[in-house]
């Protein structure tokens, strides 16, 4: 029997690969897996070899401040999947673990196939890893079209997918008027704890300015599991009665596509929303330290992916400095009262989102390359 290692570091990864693995066992079901995974992975049976909470970690200081921890875990990872020896190692996004724990992988045991999925962006900063990467990496996996170049000129195999989030999946009708009442304004606050400190306490005083005018309007903050409780207590304490929490996957995308508008933090929700073609603006905001840090290795103008690839402004951005309630009070409210600049919003994201899907899905490009390996 054939065996695949799944190897995630955060939610969104454990969610994209568990679409991958999903499509990979209508072609095989014979294959063994292990994982390091969370509840996506867990609830297509793959079994996880630690809690995936023990590695999630955001950001240049964090990593700096855990780094005894995490080089723990890569340890232990590794031996795990030593003694598991698969023929594929899967890795996928968070890079700084996924991908440091390869490359000890294929020191080890040159044989195990090393396939991964969202390729670091390079573009942005640090090209230079690319000629590093194709000495432990046989395949590279791609969100966007544009960064095959890259990858091509240094010689790594690699294959466009499309972004997941992207595909045509999940057209179940579910019925929620009960709890869709008004106009709805769907928040994304972020899953890591540091992003949730930065941009809770801003967001709920957004919501109270935007309550003063007294308009129908309803919040829902979008939660994972591991979140959920944490925003249960903030919204308790500061009794806001038109905010609700959502983490039940289904009901979210039902959520988004009822919604008016969307308050996103930046990050790969952000294409999700687009998707659905519901109007937004970015939010971000990080320590100081971490920002200045990133701000000297970016070599790119914009956070959202959108923008990157028009270079403007197409989504409006509010980072750091005017990550603020008065700034967000003051774009939305701006951008609700003109009906004509959120049309060009969306003319122009509608026109970006259809030239990066693929051909087919995402999850299906991907699992054809998986597939390709082990035949």
């Amino acid at each position: 029997m054939k065996k695949i290692f799944v190897l995630t570091g955060e939610p969104s990864g454990d969610k994209l690969a568990s679409e991958v693995i999903k499509e990979l066992k209508k072609s095989k079901k014979d294959i063994e897996y292990l994982s390091v995974g969370g509840q996506h992975l867990n609830s297509i049976g793959i079994k996880s070899i630690y809690d995936q909470k023990d590695i999630t970690y955001i950001a240049f200081t964090d990593i700096l401040l855990n780094i005894f921890k995490i080089k723990g875990k890569i340890n232990e990872t590794v031996k795990k999947i030593l003694d598991f020896n698969p023929d594929i190692l899967f890795s996928v996004d968070s890079p700084d673990f996924t991908l440091r724990v390869s490359k000890i992988i294929k020191l080890n045991k040159p044989n195990i196939k090393t396939i991964h999925f969202i390729a670091p962006k390079v573009w942005a900063w640090r090209e230079g890893r690319v000629k590093k990467m194709k000495s432990y990496l046989d395949h590279i996996l791609l969100l966007f079209d544009f960064e095959k170049k890259f990858f091509d000129k240094e010689k790594l195999k690699n294959t466009f997918v499309g972004h997941p989030i992207l595909d045509n999946t999940n057209n179940e009708k579910i019925e929620i008027n009960e709890l869709l009442k008004g106009k709805i304004i769907s928040i994304f606050p972020g899953s890591r704890l540091s992003e949730l400190n930065s941009h809770v306490p801003i967001l709920i005083e957004f919501i109270k300015k935007m309550n003063k005018k007294k308009n129908n309007y309803n919040y829902i903050f979008h939660a994972t599991e591991n979140s959920k409780d944490y925003l249960l207590k903030i919204l308790k304490k500061n009794k806001l009665e038109n905010v609700d929490i959502i983490s039940n996957e289904k009901i979210k995308i039902a959520t988004i596509k009822n919604s008016i508008f969307a308050i996103v933090k930046s990050g790969t929700v952000s294409l999700e929303v687009c998707k659905y073609g519901i109007p937004s603006i970015i939010i971000y905001k990080m320590n100081f330290l971490n920002f200045l840090i990133a701000k000297s290795f970016l070599k790119i103008k914009f956070a959202n992916m959108i923008n990157i690839i028009n270079n403007k402004e197409v989504i409006p951005e509010l980072l750091q400095q005017e990550c603020n309630s008065n700034e967000i009070y003051k774009t939305v409210n701006y951008l609700l009262k003109t009906p004509k600049l959120i049309n060009e919003q969306l003319k122009q994201v509608n026109k970006t989102i259809k030239e990066l899907r693929s051909t087919t899905s995402s999850r299906n490009e991907a699992s054809n390359v998986l597939l390709s390996y082990l035949r």
